[in-house]
């Protein structure tokens, strides 16, 4: 069946978010693949589910968060903090995306092609409630991860980046206050390693 045969191809190229890593590393001192965070963004959504009282459309928050990150099996995974300052980086890496998606659009059906990449898009665009969480839950799981991992995996700009999860996050007090107890964690965790709040964080 031609439409399986689409669907076999997608399958067998997301194989490969299992073995792309990110630049986040478990508690047991191992690199996280992206196809764990994927995961565990998805697990966020499903427990955190009964305490967003807005209507939520959950089997569209699921699929944004299932579809995100395929692109990378093929665009591969750049952290954020490689185009955080970099004009030319960031759109070097929306480009290199948005092809993977047209891409992967092409292997399926028509109708479910299309689909696939108007909910990518949706949760690029951040705009709508589902996309807002969405986003909110991606960066929150990042944060999560580095917490548990050793200290030494930390580089500099990441000591500077967990306070700017915020504009992800303020949208909905649920995700606010669960910001706030993942920076907390990460504050604790730069103190017990002798470093301090102070202006970048210095040791």
């Amino acid at each position: 069946m031609e439409n399986l045969n689409g669907i076999m191809q997608v399958l067998k190229l997301a194989e490969k978010l299992k073995y792309e890593m990110r630049h986040s590393w478990m508690s047991t001192g191992r690199q996280e693949s992206v196809a764990e965070h994927t995961w565990r963004v998805g697990l966020m959504a499903v427990l955190l589910e009964p305490y967003i009282e807005e209507k939520l459309e959950m089997s569209k928050l699921l699929k944004m968060i299932m579809i995100h990150d395929l692109v990378e099996a093929e665009a591969k995974d750049i952290p954020a903090f490689d185009t955080l300052y970099d004009a030319e980086r960031k759109e070097q890496k929306r480009l290199a995306e948005e092809k993977a998606m047209h891409n992967i659009r092409a292997m399926l059906a028509e109708g479910p092609g299309k689909e696939l990449q108007a909910l990518w898009l949706e949760f690029e665009a951040k705009e709508t409630f589902e996309a807002k969480v969405a986003n909110a839950l991606d960066k929150l799981e990042a944060q999560l991860q580095h917490n548990e991992a050793s200290m030494d995996t930390w580089l500099e700009i990441e000591k500077e980046m967990i306070y700017l999860l915020k504009p992800h996050t303020e949208f909905h007090p649920v995700l606010e206050e669960l910001r706030q107890m993942i920076v907390a964690e990460a504050e604790d965790k730069l103190r017990a390693n002798g470093f301090g709040q102070t202006a970048g964080l210095t040791k």
